[in-house]
């Protein structure tokens, strides 16, 4: 691996929206908490204060950004689907990593936040009928329309993402 910042790679879309893209798409959220959860695993105080790469984020931060981000793709869900092509709000991302909240509080925290989240979210997935993955939001930092598809997908990645960074840090230092 060249490029610590993306150990599975950068995130790619071929605008797929087939059944079987979608179903992958659920079944992958649907795992994320678990496969967070497994990736910090018996890891010490000291090992969770460890960045996952030279001036990347600690492994607290990482476990805390996870539901922070899909917390708001979730939302832009429900607003997807329940208005015409809203537009979101970004959010800084590296500046919420910098927060109090994320400095102190334990990971057990964000590891249950994130299993309610996908409980709930997961639910509103597989209830959605497949002509709802093509509405779409506008994201101005994108300065495009994304499909719900499109997130679904970003967003599966995204798990599989920060887990790769927790379980590349861990076998790059023998943990």
């Amino acid at each position: 691996m060249t490029d610590l910042r993306y150990p599975r790679g950068r995130f790619t879309w071929d605008g797929a929206l087939t059944d079987a893209a979608i179903a992958q798409g659920i079944a992958d959220l649907a795992g994320a908490p678990a496969a967070l959860r497994a990736a910090v695993a018996g890891l010490s105080a000291s090992q969770i204060e460890t960045p996952y790469r030279p001036s990347g984020w600690t492994v607290r931060q990482v476990v805390h950004h996870v539901p922070d981000s899909h917390f708001h793709s979730y939302a832009r869900f429900k607003l997807a689907l329940t208005e015409d092509e809203p537009t979101i709000k970004p959010y800084d991302e590296a500046r919420w990593a910098e927060l109090p909240d994320t400095r102190v509080v334990p990971i057990e925290v964000s590891l249950t936040l994130l299993e309610m989240l996908h409980e709930r979210w997961v639910a509103l997935l597989r209830s959605m009928p497949p002509d709802a993955y093509r509405r779409t939001f506008k994201h101005p930092e994108l300065g495009r329309s994304v499909t719900l598809g499109e997130a679904l997908a970003m967003y599966a990645w995204h798990g599989r993402h920060h887990v790769a960074h927790i379980t590349a840090l861990r076998e790059c230092e023998g943990w």
